[in-house]
């Protein structure tokens, strides 16, 4: 990459973050030299840029008027990186994917196992997190794309994969292991073990719209850890489908009588722009999740 494209990349990103650590750990710079960038573009244009401070960095009213047109310069280049990969056909390439734990065990593999046959050379950086780490994640730029329940931020474009439903997971000697459907009311009578991170998730949302508070007596975000503890016989709770898939655990999965879904989506910040890499890879998702959505379905 040019050098002045560099130290225009390392502005931009400056001023999106406030912060030379943050810009440094979006463009993989060290912060000593995301700062030296800056004081070269100041000294080359002879004006400053950027007003530091201990709560960050802002623009000078110079900067201000500065900035925009480092951002265009920013964009057209990486427009005309997306050309030369065109040209050159997907050789080489990194693509960064947020993601939660079901799809990471039970999509992923497939689908880059799929997507390597025919781009063998293409790398990958997987992050797992929650709805709301991944969501910033895509965002911040820290991964090009990711797997989320849907409805999510506005500023992200979704393209919609699966409705997968909600089930309610027993131990194998459980009162209720062969009733039809489990009664959302008959939660509140046993133990409960809730999914659960940082933010209110699919199950609480259940909890609520039905109006019941369940005895929560762990809270958790490992689902692999929920179906041993109701294996072991500490409780009952509420898991997605398709983490349930394939499992090793003495577990009995029943559909509740209301049933709930999570709407499963790949979201990414700007289609148009992404990478030819991240473009082709959307494909590939897209046709794996329908097979593997309607092998399921039909056995």
């Amino acid at each position: 990459m040019d050098m002045n494209i560099q130290k225009y990349m390392a502005f931009s990103k400056t001023v999106e973050y406030g912060s030379f650590t943050k810009a440094a750990e979006i463009l993989n710079y060290s912060q000593s030299g995301i700062s030296r960038m800056i004081n070269d573009l100041e000294k080359e244009w002879k004006v400053s840029l950027l007003d530091r401070g201990r709560f960050g960095v802002r623009l000078t009213s110079d900067g201000l008027k500065l900035l925009p047109f480092a951002q265009s310069v920013c964009n057209e280049y990486q427009k005309l990186q997306v050309q030369v990969d065109e040209l050159n056909g997907l050789q080489s390439g990194l693509i960064r994917i947020g993601t939660i734990s079901s799809v990471a065990t039970h999509w992923l593999p497939n689908i880059i196992k799929e997507f390597q046959i025919d781009y063998p050379n293409i790398d990958y950086e997987l992050l797992l997190g929650d709805y709301t780490e991944i969501e910033s994640w895509i965002l911040e730029g820290r991964v090009d794309c990711g797997f989320l329940r849907i409805p999510t931020h506005s500023e992200l474009e979704t393209i919609f994969l699966e409705q997968d439903k909600l089930l309610v997971i027993l131990p194998e000697n459980h009162p209720m292991a062969d009733c039809e459907r489990f009664p959302v009311k008959a939660l509140c009578d046993y133990p409960f073990i809730l999914l659960e991170k940082r933010e209110k998730a699919e199950v609480s949302e259940i909890l609520e719209k039905s109006n019941i508070s369940p005895r929560i007596q762990f809270t958790t975000w490992d689902d692999y850890a929920i179906m041993s503890m109701v294996e072991s016989g500490l409780g009952i709770s509420i898991l997605p489908q398709l983490i349930l898939r394939r499992i090793p655990y003495k577990i009995v999965t029943k559909e509740l009588d209301v049933p709930a879904y999570r709407n499963i989506a790949l979201a990414l910040r700007d289609k148009k722009s992404a990478s030819l890499a991240v473009k082709r890879f959307l494909k590939y998702v897209e046709n794996v999740v329908l097979v593997a959505v309607e092998h399921i379905r039909y056995t």
